[in-house]
């Protein structure tokens, strides 16, 4: 079949995939059968595949049109959801089909030369990826961990072999040969994800950061007067712009270090203070000022560049408040080790949010919620990290407060308060009640002062025990009715 016949029979697929399949789709589904609705989605693919290989082609090539199709669909995350189990047996065959085509003898007697296609090929598609993900606008780390994480060789790759060697185009040595160098690749793969960080930061470091594959930061000058006593921001996701935004209105001055080109420009037009940066590289640190910065706030996902980082930053201004992010507590040792004034563990700090809000849904009061959270605070971060405030025994502060009880009243216009301060009535000393708010006009003054003067119709917020209470209402309104709001 000529080439022109075959690239019309694909395009004859796609559109009927295109227009056929989502009516199809639409129709099965409202029959509201699993079995239907998985059947239909397994004849599309094995059906599509039959197709493309009636007109000469392969396959794999139908299968491929199949998947890009229903993936494209409004119904694709029930479709992968109902493919899983099949996708996990079919690796199986796959890899164990690849492994059985594997001669061990022909690898043994041309392992040198399979060693060298392996080299070959891990490095060629690496320096690719790495090209790739520079020109996207990556540092040279984070492309050099990307490029060796996906080094291996594809899958399609041994379709596209074994075709080439029904066709002629591979010997039968130079298959084995190919077929051995891709398995050989895929076992390195573990171990050259591993290794990737380390080879990352050695490539970075071999660069300068004024060469081409590693170019100068540009942003803010470190020399500027204003970025003194600054805190440097790695990382703009949530945690990141949550806290410039709080620093930005308490007019704090930050700088924020981030290795997304996309938000970086995004951020930039909304005149926020941010440059792309590596913040495992020393240059970039010296750039955003961390000699004289305050404090180093760590909000990236990435364990092996936050622990690069707090140890560059550490052995660069050994005074400088180093605050990390992190998800799980068995990382806050070893980044404590490394120099971290504060480390703040994900999993944690959630575990604490979630039963604070369960006791607030049951109505306990907020000073006893308030207790078992440093209850539970000082028992999980002992040993780990400085605590912000002294341990304190709250059992006192908290029998207390029990006991404490809060009461409104309204002052009447005959009451002998009226125009009288809080301090000429020196209520404390004489009921052992306290005024701790006072409202007047649809305005409340919380803690007035000894100089607040009370009118007629304002409501107090007395505080103290019951009979306390019961006495001071009696004293403020002694010459009038008393009248209590509920």
């Amino acid at each position: 079949m000529t080439l022109g016949a075959a690239l019309a029979a694909i395009a004859a697929i796609i559109l009927a995939a295109r227009f056929v399949v989502p009516y199809l789709l639409y129709h099965i589904v409202k029959l509201r059968s699993p079995e239907v609705f998985i059947i239909f989605v397994v004849l599309m693919s094995l059906g599509t595949a039959w197709l493309t290989s009636q007109f000469g082609l392969s396959l794999a090539l139908g299968a491929f049109i199949a998947g890009m199709v229903l993936s494209e669909s409004e119904y694709s995350h029930q479709i992968v959801a109902d493919i899983l189990p099949f996708r996990d047996v079919f690796n199986s065959v796959f890899f164990i089909s690849i492994g059985m085509l594997l001669s061990l003898s022909a690898l043994a007697a041309d392992f040198l030369t399979v060693l060298a296609w392996v080299s070959a090929l891990i490095t060629g598609k690496a320096i690719l990826v790495l090209a790739v993900v520079r020109l996207l606008g990556y540092s040279l780390r984070v492309a050099a961990v990307t490029g060796l994480g996906l080094a291996q060789i594809g899958e399609f790759s041994f379709i596209l072999a074994k075709a080439g060697l029904a066709q002629g185009l591979l010997s039968d040595i130079d298959y084995q040969r190919f077929l051995a160098a891709s398995i050989l690749s895929m076992i390195a793969t573990p171990f050259l994800i591993k290794a990737a960080p380390r080879i990352g930061y050695a490539l970075q470091s071999v660069w300068s950061p004024g060469s081409l594959l590693e170019p100068t930061v540009t942003g803010f000058n470190p020399e500027e007067p204003d970025l003194r006593g600054h805190v440097i921001i790695v990382g703009y996701g949530l945690n990141g712009r949550n806290l410039a935004r709080v620093l930005r209105r308490v007019k704090i001055t930050y700088l924020v270090l981030e290795l997304n080109a996309e938000t970086v420009r995004e951020a930039n037009t909304q005149g926020e203070r941010i440059i792309y940066g590596d913040a495992t590289r020393k240059e970039v640190l010296h750039h955003a000022g961390l000699e004289h910065a305050r404090i180093l706030v760590l909000a990236i996902s990435d364990p092996v560049a936050t622990r690069r980082t707090v140890w560059l930053a550490r052995e660069m201004n050994p005074d400088i408040h180093i605050i990390v992010r992190t998800r799980y507590m068995a990382e806050v040792p070893d980044l404590r080790q490394l120099g971290a004034n504060e480390v703040i563990p994900e999993e944690y700090e959630t575990s604490i949010e979630i039963f604070s809000r369960v006791l607030r849904e049951y109505g306990i009061a907020r000073h006893e919620i308030q207790h078992q959270v440093e209850s539970i605070r000082r028992e999980g971060y002992q040993m780990l990290r400085t605590p912000l405030l002294p341990p304190v025994e709250m059992s006192g502060i908290v029998e207390a407060l029990s006991a404490a009880s809060t009461e409104t009243l309204l002052v009447d216009a005959g009451a002998t308060a009226v125009g009288k301060t809080i301090g000429e009535l020196k209520l404390r000393r004489k009921t052992g009640a306290t005024v701790i708010a006072v409202a007047r006009d649809g305005h409340t003054e919380v803690n007035p002062g000894s100089e607040f003067t009370l009118r007629a119709g304002d409501i107090l917020v007395l505080l103290g025990s019951p009979e306390q209470i019961d006495v001071a209402v009696e004293h403020l309104n002694a010459a009038g009715e008393e009248t209590r709001i509920n």
